[in-house]
């Protein structure tokens, strides 16, 4: 009798604390949604304020971030410059990660952190570096100081990632790829890449996804025809609140919820390798 009450208030109190558990991360995830959610709707908001109640729903808030010369430039500054430092980033991290996953050499550890850094630097304090260095040196407020800066951000992520993926890469598979007479090139091509692509492609689209939602950075380097989807939220927020800005918001959260979805199926598709 003294073991099954013992038994039975083990199982209360794992019970207990395991829907504690739960209701804890329901009430930290509704905390971090809820003001993500709240946004949303304002976006078809009939009324040309930013505020609650909903008066009528009307889509002409889409139709002006998508027409209008302001938002459209905006949106295709996002684009260009994120596409561009992604790809630059991609390269770049890629060959960076390669490097300190195949090489020994002394300082490693030091080169690995100066190249994550940029996660772990305020953005702020690398805007401000930034443009205390090119400022002399006339290289701001110019797409290539922009797009390599963003690059610069984006990298680490691409670093992590690869780096993770070739964690489990068999070195083997390399070295018998060049016993067969291939070329380093073409084993990378044809043994590495193959293997190791759901992490680039991961890094690429965090590299992306860090320069489209960035801001800081191109407001002390960038001109006025640098505005950002971003800093064009920004400006308007300071200026006018127009639902066109929850409009914005939504196409944001959208394209950042596809990202993440498409690295969680990159992730199920890391080929798996032992050494």
């Amino acid at each position: 009798m003294a073991n099954r009450s013992i038994g039975h208030r083990g199982t209360f109190e794992t019970r207990f604390w395991r829907l504690a558990l739960y209701v804890g991360t329901a009430l930290v995830v509704a905390f971090m949604v809820m003001p993500i959610v709240a946004i949303l709707p304002l976006s078809f908001n009939g009324s040309q304020f930013l505020t609650y109640p909903l008066r009528g729903f009307s889509g002409r808030w889409y139709v002006e971030l998508f027409t209008s010369q302001r938002w459209s430039l905006a949106i295709w500054n996002s684009l260009f410059i994120g596409v561009t430092a992604a790809a630059l980033a991609t390269v770049l991290g890629t060959l960076a990660a390669i490097g300190l996953s195949l090489g020994e050499f002394r300082g490693k550890a030091v080169v690995m952190a100066m190249l994550l850094s940029p996660m772990v630097v305020p953005v702020v304090v690398f805007a401000v570096g930034l443009a205390l260095f090119l400022g002399p040196l006339g290289l701001t407020r110019s797409y290539p100081s922009i797009i390599i800066a963003h690059a610069a951000l984006g990298s680490p992520f691409v670093v992590v990632t690869v780096s993770a993926a070739l964690a489990s890469f068999d070195r083997n598979l390399m070295r018998a790829a060049a016993n067969l007479g291939a070329s380093p090139l073409y084993a990378f091509r044809r043994v590495m890449l193959p293997l190791v692509y759901p992490g680039i492609l991961s890094g690429m689209i965090f590299a992306f996804a860090t320069s489209f939602d960035e801001v800081v950075t191109i407001m002390m380097i960038g001109g006025p025809e640098h505005r950002t989807l971003p800093r064009e939220m920004f400006s308007s927020i300071r200026e006018n609140l127009s639902p066109t800005i929850a409009a914005a918001a939504t196409v944001m959260t959208i394209v950042a919820t596809v990202l993440v979805a498409t690295v969680e199926v990159l992730k199920r598709r890391q080929p798996k390798t032992t050494r």
